[in-house]
């Protein structure tokens, strides 16, 4: 993940084309005419050994004659070709580039690299960006720049489009071009073999010209850059996506439920959720919501209001609203009797507000009027069909003229073609949302629904974790380890239970018997009634084999199934090896519902958990959310709020509700269990049951491996970073937990903000600041910890974590080259050291995090600030238009 050197690729200032042409229909000459036509104003310099120009212009026979170095190359010479001209471009200074070429893995060298390795090599040995190959190429229409060989011009606009299929790159360009939609930046990403998503949705997220980003994606190679990137741009502009291959099948063989359940699309789904990313299915469905996204006002509510004048099309808007789980308003007792005041007395009394298909511009005006006042319309919808009586155009001038002080959100569908064109260019030109068809209008309007949850979802303030357990990390990874010695893939499930219990996670007591025997004297030790299940590591749904038997009263009844579920199994699976039985007590609890929870790991998102509607027809049903980890309680509520079965839970009938809260924490400490126990790739509790009284596992399947690898390899979101806790003693004997920031610590630091006094929050904030916003502490508390950080100072209160007294945070560039740093410690206990402390904590995760420079802004009377600075080695410049020192520190100094 790095924009590093991205100005070169998106704003260069000269281009060069090696393998221009002059022969029609070629890749060179096109990309040639394309340069030429589209008015970029630098130098464009072909290169081509045989001729003299190309398209009028001088042509240059090889790299090393160009009389400029280019700060975009566009390559599209044979694929033997690339090599040689990479390590030209690479000596004289280029970089950035765009490989058009395809077939790089087919070529090998003798030392068996092929020629796409022996390209990137060379650019990554010169920080040179390589957009591609197998790529269309870019356009960037605000500079004029259309480096591609489309067949398509476009015209300049705020939307940026991104993909990984060139060919649905022309598709798009003639669906736009037929429409008057213009592009800030047009980028085929081709193989994505330097520049990514990740990449261009960082660049992008931070360029004043973008106003909405548009993905389609095929698939994902770097998971983790690809969600951080989107984390952070989609709190500053929209970012819809289209994703192919929605059904493609998972793996045909899986040890659980869970692992057969997981399809990868969900799990994309799951993704890209966490991201702040709204999926949309057709091109034109991306387009109308990428329109209607740039455009929202603040969205206040999601109760849609419809003003029509022909009751048909307002019928199919709410049809259309319905479907899709929209929530059309109810129109208060006042607005009625102030609409019966305005319309003719046939009117339809309700929302949607039919006004007669005779209603010109004024009624419109005054009916608009009186429903933008109801406070239970939150969003309105303005209707027209076109009649013989009425004008379009002189009811959209109504329509326009009337809600231009609104602030709700407004949008318009006038039916038809050729009879409207004309109202709708008003509308465009207006800045006004409109739509050709009732089920487009609402479906942008569920856009702005769906886009504000998941601005919601990120900017939302977690519930606390119950700090009522720790996890024993240690003794689950002595059995998961126990078993990987013995040559096992699979937990037994008295194993499988234990290592839940690890992490706090309620089973049933069961035991492992060896033989008949055993079994009976397990069943003794537990107490009546049993159940029995067989014990084999080649048999994983107990069930479905006739390898359960449940409500075992006596030892006698325990030996006659143990009997004779062994010769059934015998004979129907002679090849399975039997380990004995699992021995447990039967637990009954009336009204409870059965659910499953557990884990797989895709191999994309890696590691990610899923709940629904569990039981032995789990597979039919099919109910089922996924999320991905780690999980804090607000995410475990939204993960069970995905299923249908989340109304059951809530109680109905005589049926009480389950424990929600309890079912939440399970969730919670299951994504505990995923992150700090790599070795785990599966996990199911099927059925775990859940009522008022709590939950409880009754099965447990694990499936672990020896092959564990980093978390960052591992999880696609960076987990808590809890090994960076520690206690500090001060001078005065003072102890203080510095510990990174959690997004559950918004109130608490909220509470620290009002100790502060006016001077701390001048040097902070460099000016008066009564009171952050809540969005604004939620990014301040809720980080991506692959390129933020905070770490706060807590005075402990005995066993419970007190007031925060100092915090410390930085800001990481995507290229890891600058942490900017703030720094805040309460006035009365300044000079005891703790604001050095944290520096120096902060400055030795940069170090060890390989950020270059550490730097910071500092006002001229913050003199303690300074002295600070200057002991820990940092050097200061004072910069008089922005009157504020600027404090750098080198953080990887040369050894030498």
């Amino acid at each position: 993940m790095s924009t590093i050197n991205l100005d070169h690729l998106f704003k260069p200032k000269s281009v060069a084309v090696i393998g221009a042409s002059n022969r029609p229909h070629s890749v060179g000459s096109v990309i040639m005419k394309n340069l030429l036509a589209g008015g970029f104003d630098g130098p464009i310099m072909p290169v081509n050994p045989r001729s003299q120009s190309i398209g009028g212009v001088l042509a240059y026979p090889d790299v090393n004659s160009l009389p400029v170095v280019p700060e975009l190359a566009v390559i599209c010479v044979p694929p033997k070709g690339v090599v040689p001209v990479m390590e030209c471009l690479a000596e004289k200074g280029c970089l950035a580039a765009i490989v058009l070429t395809a077939g790089l893995s087919a070529e090998q060298y003798d030392d068996n690299r092929t020629v796409k390795q022996a390209m990137l090599d060379i650019a990554a040995s010169k920080k040179m960006r390589l957009l591609g190959p197998n790529c269309l190429g870019l356009m960037v229409p605000g500079i004029g720049l259309n480096a591609s060989f489309s067949h398509q011009s476009i015209g300049n606009g705020k939307i940026a489009f991104v993909s990984q299929s060139g060919a649905l790159c022309t598709a798009v360009l003639d669906w736009a071009a037929a429409r008057g939609i213009g592009f800030s930046h047009f980028i085929s990403l081709g193989e994505c073999d330097d520049v990514d998503f990740g990449d261009v949705i960082d660049y992008l997220g931070s360029d004043p010209d973008t106003r909405a980003i548009m993905l389609y994606i095929e698939s994902i190679h770097e998971r983790r850059s690809f969600i951080s990137a989107a984390r952070a741009a989609s709190r500053n502009k929209p970012i819809l996506c289209i994703k192919s291959g929605r059904f493609a099948e998972g793996a045909a063989a899986a040890a659980s439920h869970t692992g057969a359940l997981a399809g990868a699309d969900d799990v994309f789904d799951a993704a890209i959720k966490r991201a702040g990313v709204l999926r949309v299915y057709t091109v034109s469905e991306m387009f109308s919501a990428a329109e209607t996204l740039s455009r929202m006002r603040p969205f206040r509510g999601d109760k849609l209001g419809i003003v029509t004048n022909g009751g048909g099309i307002g019928v199919l808007a709410v049809d259309a609203l319905i479907e899709r789980h929209g929530q059309l308003a109810h129109l208060d007792d006042e607005t009625i009797a102030a609409l019966d005041e305005v319309l003719p007395p046939t009117w339809s009394h309700a929302n949607p507000v039919d006004i007669i298909g005779d209603a010109p511009g004024e009624r419109y005006a005054k009916t608009i009027d009186v429903v933008l006042k109801d406070k239970n319309i939150d969003s309105l919808l303005v209707m027209h069909a076109p009649t013989a009586i009425t004008d379009p155009v002189e009811v959209a001038q109504g329509v326009i003229d009337t809600i231009k002080s609104s602030k709700k959100n407004i949008l318009t569908n006038w039916v038809g073609e050729a009879t409207v064109a004309e109202a709708r260019n008003m509308f465009y030109a207006a800045g006004i949302p409109t739509y050709r068809t009732p089920e487009n209008a609402v479906a942008a309007f569920q856009h702005m629904v769906n886009f504000r949850k998941l601005q919601e979802l990120l900017m939302e303030t977690p519930p606390s974790v119950p700090h009522d357990y720790t996890p024993d990390v240690d003794k689950a990874r002595s059995i998961i380890h126990a078993a990987i010695h013995a040559g096992r893939h699979m937990l037994t499930e008295p194993e499988a239970k234990s290592v839940l219990e690890c992490f706090g996670i309620n089973t049933v007591k069961t035991y492992a018997a060896l033989d008949v025997d055993d079994a009976v004297s397990k069943a003794e030790k537990i107490g009546r009634p049993v159940a029995l299940k067989i014990l084999s590591d080649d048999i994983s749904h107990k069930s479905d084999v006739g390898g359960v038997i449940l409500n075992l009263e006596n030892g006698e009844e325990v030996r006659a199934a143990a009997e004779k579920m062994q010769r059934v199994i015998g004979k129907k699976f002679p090849e399975a090896r039997l380990r004995g039985f699992t021995v447990q007590e039967m637990v009954k609890r009336d009204g409870a519902r059965e659910l499953i929870v557990g884990m797989t790991t895709d191999p994309i998102f890696g590691p990610v958990i899923l709940f629904g509607h569990g039981g032995v027809e789990v597979e039919v049903v099919r109910d089922r959310a996924m999320a991905l980890p780690p999980l804090n309680m607000k995410l475990a509520r939204e993960l069970v709020e995905g299923t249908r079965i989340h109304k059951l839970l809530q109680g109905y009938r005589d049926v009480p509700a389950v424990n929600l809260e309890e079912l939440y924490m399970t969730l919670v400490r299951l994504s505990q269990l995923v992150v700090q126990l790599g070795e785990v790739v599966e996990l199911d509790m099927n059925p775990l049951l859940a009522d008022r009284e709590g939950v409880i596992a009754l099965d447990a399947r694990i499936k672990v491996t020896p092959k564990v690898v980093s978390d960052e390899q591992r999880l696609a979101i960076h987990p808590y970073p809890r090994h960076l806790k520690e206690k500090v003693v001060m001078d005065d004997g003072t102890t203080y937990l510095l510990r990174p920031i959690k997004p559950e610590d918004e109130p608490a630091h909220y509470e620290f903000m009002s100790r502060l006094t006016p001077e701390d929050i001048h040097f902070r904030f460099f000016g008066s600041v009564r009171e952050l916003p809540h969005s604004e502490m939620a990014r301040q508390t809720q980080l991506d910890y692959d390129r933020d950080m905070a770490f706060l100072a807590i005075l402990p209160n005995g066993d419970q974590e007190g007031e925060i007294h100092g915090i410390v945070q930085v800001v990481i560039d995507p290229n890891n080259e600058k942490a900017e740093y703030a720094i805040m410690v309460r006035s009365d206990i300044k000079g005891r050291g703790l604001g050095r402390i944290l520096m120096e904590k902060m400055i030795e995760f940069c170090r060890r995090k390989g950020t270059e420079t550490f730097i910071g802004q500092v006002l001229p009377n913050n003199r303690r600030m300074l002295t600070l600075c200057e002991s820990l080695g940092f050097s200061r410049k004072f910069i008089p238009d922005e009157e504020v020192f600027e404090v750098t520190l080198p953080l990887q100094r040369d050894p030498k």
